[in-house]
């Protein structure tokens, strides 16, 4: 754990030498909602330690963007989940309340394969395209429509997520991976899983690539505030 923390808190003064600014966007991982051995830092930014720490905001407008830089490899998984998932769980998508890609190559939910990608070349820290598997999706989310040349994200990319209330798209540097997951069901915020030393960075606005058109950063309920 040690370690994790190390790298986690790199770069992260804990020195109170300069006033912290408040920030103007208020959407952040949440604290309360987040697993036992999780740890939070960078404002709410940066997860590490084992399990998944939810967004304190829920997914409510049309088309909502957001990112997750892949800091440092390890165990991880990136995607949506309800606050009814089991936040002590280093995978995603394990549960019937959880819609993840997971850093072994599968998009999972209700602890079903929607997709499973090969892994990047360990050796390569630029992937070349990848084959997804050939596998029949199962009946609540087909996913015969799978792009066959997804590219695995490694340590230093960026995934994007974009969600319309049809479904959730996935990209890595800003290209889509065209493998769709449908039938998201119940009140869903944004879901970061880590374990092995994994390190994860949400980004919520200012995002490294752009969006796709008609989405923006996810925004807060008014009464939520």
């Amino acid at each position: 754990m040690f370690c994790c923390l190390k790298g986690c808190l790199n770069g992260f003064n804990l020195t109170p030498t300069v006033p912290i600014r408040i920030k103007e966007n208020p959407v952040q991982l949440d604290t309360l909602h987040m697993g036992h051995e999780v740890v939070v830092v960078k404002g709410g930014q940066r997860v590490c330690g084992s399990g998944c720490a939810l967004g304190n905001a829920p997914l409510v407008q049309n088309k909502a963007y957001f990112e997750v830089k892949l800091q440092q490899g390890g165990v991880w998984a990136v995607g949506l989940a309800t606050r009814d998932t089991d936040l002590n769980k280093v995978h995603g998508g394990v549960d019937k309340e959880s819609w993840c890609l997971n850093s072994d190559g599968t998009v999972r939910h209700g602890n079903e394969e929607l997709y499973h990608l090969s892994p990047a070349p360990r050796d390569s820290p630029t992937a070349d395209l990848l084959v997804a598997m050939d596998t029949p999706a199962p009946a609540p989310a087909p996913c015969d429509d799978a792009n066959p040349f997804a590219v695995m994200p490694v340590e230093g990319d960026t995934i994007g997520l974009a969600y319309d209330h049809v479904e959730l798209n996935f990209f890595v540097n800003g290209k889509n991976m065209e493998i769709p997951v449908r039938n998201i069901r119940g009140t869903i915020y944004p879901a970061l899983y880590v374990d092995d030393g994994a390190i994860l960075d949400i980004i919520l606005d200012n995002f490294l690539y752009p969006p796709p058109t008609g989405y923006e950063k996810i925004m807060v309920e008014q009464s939520l505030l």
